[in-house]
């Protein structure tokens, strides 16, 4: 090959990279853009505050979904995973208040379960696709009925709600905060910095990305496939867990609809922030943009009257259908 062959290669595949970094930035910027010209109140800090602390639960989830991807896995239970451990912790707490009055020992037991129910639920999906040997998708689409059945009928259909006490004194995990900052966004975003560090400093990260890539190579490089594959659903399942502590004290409720589509906006967020798909790579740090993107995207809806709000799923499907045609046009970004 001659020098200038390799010359345009390497350009090409500079142009190809940088498309893939920036391509979620700039679309960020433009939506900000967007959203800045239409309303004058898009980045007022009740708005900011609040599309940040309404996408802390899908975005603590896409952290754990984009370690599952990034290894070749996939998990489309977590929103009912979700709805369902919300309903056994508030089952849970309202029966230890009618014992044990309504203290804080009772909620901080209910957070415990909460996230003990997401790393056991984590757990059987992986056990059940790295031990049984079962599909991904097959799995978890099946637990995805499981779920949902399960908090459909321990609601007996209808809502699952907090004793009033209870509520009132778990309502700061959600509406409190330190310097004007909520809970969930400080959560959100300290788990987005550690996944960052953990994805491109540690083994554990380069090994996820190394099974996605090639699983045989992995296993022959002395990777612990199975061990890896089971650690990145646990991981989930323990990020669903912290995502029920923040979300029940909003409302205090959980139904058959908590959740619902939270596995796909997750899933959406990953993807549009450029971790591939098929897996092998994934950033963190992408993941937080995507979700951003897709909050970003109801939010303009609802503020303003350019396109029904309706149409949210709409537009949110179209942003998802151009992230996959860019990661099939781009290699990925070593």
């Amino acid at each position: 090959m001659s020098a200038a062959s390799i010359s345009n290669t390497g350009a090409t595949r500079a142009r190809k990279i940088d498309l893939r970094v920036i391509g979620p930035l700039v679309a960020l910027a433009v939506l900000i853009l967007i959203g800045v010209l239409l309303n004058p109140n898009f980045l007022s800090y009740a708005n900011v505050t609040n599309v940040l602390a309404r996408s802390a639960f899908i975005g603590i989830i896409a952290i754990g979904m984009t370690f599952v991807i990034t290894a070749g896995g996939l998990d489309l239970s977590v929103g009912s995973m979700a709805a369902f451990v919300a309903g056994l912790m508030i089952m849970v707490m309202n029966l230890l208040s009618a014992s044990m009055g309504d203290s804080i020992g009772v909620i901080l037991l209910g957070i415990a379960l909460a996230l003990g129910a997401g790393l056991a639920a984590g757990f059987i999906n992986g056990i059940m696709i790295t031990r049984a040997g079962i599909e991904a998708f097959i799995l978890t689409l099946g637990t995805m009925g499981i779920y949902r059945s399960l908090i459909t009928w321990l609601a007996d259909g209808g809502t699952l709600s907090l004793g009033t006490g209870l509520s009132e004194m778990y309502r700061p995990v959600y509406y409190g905060g330190i310097f004007g900052i909520s809970w969930p966004i400080i959560v959100f975003a300290a788990l987005a910095i550690i996944g960052e560090i953990v994805m491109r400093h540690t083994a554990f990260g380069r090994h996820c990305a190394a099974i996605g890539s090639n699983e045989k190579v992995a296993r022959y490089s002395s990777v612990h496939v199975q061990r890896v594959k089971l650690a990145t659903y646990v991981l989930l399942g323990l990020l669903v867990g912290v995502a029920v502590v923040m979300y029940v004290p909003r409302l205090g409720s959980a139904s058959a609809t908590t959740g619902l589509l939270w596995e796909l906006e997750a899933i959406a967020a990953v993807i549009i922030g450029g971790t591939l798909l098929k897996g092998g790579f994934g950033r963190v740090w992408g993941t937080v943009v995507g979700v951003l993107i897709l909050s970003l995207i109801g939010n303009l809806l609802n503020l303003t009257d350019f396109v029904s709000p309706y149409l949210n799923g709409a537009i949110q499907g179209v942003v998802i259908i151009l992230a996959v045609v860019l990661q099939r046009n781009t290699g990925p970004a070593r």
